[in-house]
């Protein structure tokens, strides 16, 4: 069992309401005073400090989520009223997230406001007796309030909605998504003064996900999709992204992506993929670079595709990538979609890597191979929303049926009846359905990897 480990550092009682933990029971911290919370694996819910009757800034916590990975962040979407950190127990002291000082930084901005603005931001700013801000209310409700807290607090907590349903939300809310490494105890830090885990320490970044699980080794295993199944005559691999963002639904004519005309090619010919569209209509594919990227990790994007490729009924193309590009292709650019994972070049083997993954919803069959002339593949080609439960069934905005996300993301938990539907219909070594091992990976050591797409 995990804890959430809360630490009140103010000199004074500290009133935190408690959602998805404590029993949904409010909980006060004594001056100076530590409280253990049990947080069980799959559980989510939010610390919240309550200030003059009024909820404040929060720890939002997803305990073992994505991947296995704890999801923490701090919000200041409903206002604030003292400063608040979080990390996951074990990282380094400068590693956290919150703003340590959102206070003091917000009473120094506000002091420097002009009158006018000041006047614009009255009944949502609170003075003590002395003319300092006290307590703040909530960016989310006011635009104007929004702007303000981001001169001084911006990427260091969620200041408005972030990325929700079709709103893309702001970059730097978005980032405060980011996945931790594992599930471990989380410590919550509540203080007047500097909340930073340890004030001797500065801030030094915000730990972020992990999350590719890169396996050199090809299977052999039963669950390998055959040469015949998957057009290509080979075997697959594994890499899996961490969802860091949530952000859904943007119209295409609304997102700046380079659309790319692409003539019919049979070979690779440079770092990149080849992409196959096994349907009888055309489609439009979207490549999302990740917006954190390193060797073994990275962190999901839903908002700002790289660029899309229209490809014609039962046509082959060859789409040119950086070799630095680690994300996903998928259809179309909304949620839920089978993802097409890989990475160009990997730093430690050099090769390309990829695999399917069903974790965010499946829109179709995929397969994915080496065009180096080693034959490997992964993947599947059986339609599996045809005849799937109801409850395992999502819609996209655009109103097609597909199967749910088994992960979960802004939309809510994951769909267990996707999950089962999916392992009953793929077994465990075909694609990604649920946590981050287990499926073989696929390697090409001339950069290139051959992604089909089967739509119906």
């Amino acid at each position: 069992m995990h804890y959430l480990r809360i630490h009140n550092r103010s000199n004074h009682p500290q009133l935190f309401q408690c959602h998805g933990y404590n029993g949904n029971k409010d909980l006060t911290i004594n001056a100076n005073g530590q409280a253990n919370i049990e947080a069980a694996d799959g559980t989510s819910g939010a610390i919240i400090a309550v200030h003059e009757g009024v909820i404040g800034e929060q720890c939002e916590i997803t305990k073992a989520g994505w991947q296995g990975n704890d999801t923490i962040d701090i919000s200041n979407i409903c206002g604030a009223g003292g400063n608040m950190t979080c990390q996951q127990v074990g990282d380094p002291a400068g590693k956290f997230k919150g703003h340590e000082t959102f206070m003091q930084a917000c009473n120094s901005a506000w002091h420097k406001l002009a009158q006018a603005k000041k006047d614009q931001l009255k009944g949502h700013v609170f003075l003590d007796g002395n003319g300092n801000v006290k307590r703040i209310g909530a960016p989310k409700e006011f635009q104007p309030l929004e702007q303000f807290v981001r001169t001084f607090a911006n990427g260091r907590t969620y200041i408005g909605v972030g990325a929700w349903g079709p709103s893309q939300g702001n970059p730097e809310d978005n980032k405060q998504s980011a996945a931790g490494k594992g599930s471990k105890d989380i410590l919550i830090i509540y203080s007047d003064g500097n909340a930073a885990p340890d004030p001797s320490k500065p801030f030094t970044g915000q730990s972020l996900a992990v999350a590719f699980n890169l396996m050199s080794v090809p299977s052999t295993g039963k669950d390998e999709v055959s040469p015949k199944e998957a057009d290509e005559g080979a075997k697959t691999g594994a890499e899996t992204t961490t969802v860091a963002e949530a952000a859904n639904g943007a119209k295409p004519e609304a997102l700046a992506t380079n659309t790319v005309h692409l003539m019919a090619a049979t070979a690779a010919s440079g770092p990149g993929i080849m992409l196959t569209n096994k349907s009888a209509k055309k489609n439009t594919f979207f490549f999302y670079d990740n917006y954190w990227n390193g060797n073994g990790t990275g962190g999901a994007n839903f908002d700002h595709p790289l660029k899309n490729v229209e490809v014609g009924p039962n046509q082959t193309t060859y789409v040119s990538l950086e070799l630095g590009f680690k994300g996903r292709v998928q259809r179309g650019d909304q949620q839920p979609a089978t993802w097409g994972e890989f990475q160009v070049k990997a730093s430690d083997d050099g090769r390309a890597h990829g695999d399917i993954s069903l974790q965010q919803g499946c829109d179709g069959a995929a397969t994915v191979a080496s065009t180096d002339g080693t034959n490997v593949s992964n993947g599947f080609t059986k339609d599996i929303v045809k005849g799937a439960p109801a409850a395992a069934l999502d819609k996209k905005p655009n109103g097609e049926k597909v199967l749910a996300s088994t992960e979960g993301n802004w939309k809510g938990p994951g769909n267990n009846a996707a999950v089962d539907w999916e392992y009953k219909q793929l077994g465990h070594g075909k694609a990604y359905i649920k946590g981050g091992t287990g499926v073989p990976d696929v390697a090409s050591k001339n950069n290139c990897l051959h992604f089909t797409f089967y739509v119906v």
